[in-house]
């Protein structure tokens, strides 16, 4: 059998970013961990791209996740909101990188497409679909299931890419 993996997914933003951590044994998916990683709003913006920056390392340092996938987000509400996205996606991939973890990026579709067959799939399916992939029971948090569709998403298309 194969080496055991442990997939740190991410879904990137400046106020919450989801985390999610399956482990990865042949074509055994379980979870490791999960969270949302909520910045204090009355923070200045680098002081919560600093925020997103240090909860990653102590979840990465904890779980030891052997590669991560963080979602490519290309649409934003305005300027201003795709500019501070871009920038939580920057603090989180370099995050990742500075722990020695290859990142690879996926669309919300591709993300949507591996966990429910339908790229175009709402929120609420997709966090269903991750959760009775994963076995979980209760609820997850929005942001962190889908950190761990996106952990998936990487699990699955490993093969192919």
């Amino acid at each position: 059998m194969p080496s055991p993996r442990r997939i740190l997914g991410i879904d990137p933003g400046s106020r919450l970013t989801g985390y999610g951590i399956i482990g990865v044994r042949g074509s055994i998916l379980s979870p490791v961990a999960w969270g949302v990683i909520r910045t204090d709003a009355s923070s200045s913006f680098p002081d919560r791209l600093y925020t997103i920056h240090e909860k990653l390392s102590e979840a990465i340092l904890l779980h030891k996740p052997t590669e991560a996938a963080v979602e490519n987000v290309f649409l934003a509400k305005n300027a201003l909101s795709a500019l501070k996205l871009g920038q939580a996606r920057g603090a989180a991939i370099v995050t990742c990188r500075a722990h020695g973890l290859a990142v690879y990026e996926y669309t919300p579709r591709e993300i949507k497409m591996a966990a429910t067959g339908y790229g175009a799939a709402p929120k609420e399916q997709v966090g269903g679909m991750v959760r009775r992939l994963l076995g979980l029971r209760g609820e997850v948090p929005t942001d962190a299931a889908d950190a761990l569709a996106t952990a998936f998403c990487r699990a699955v298309t490993r093969t192919l890419a």
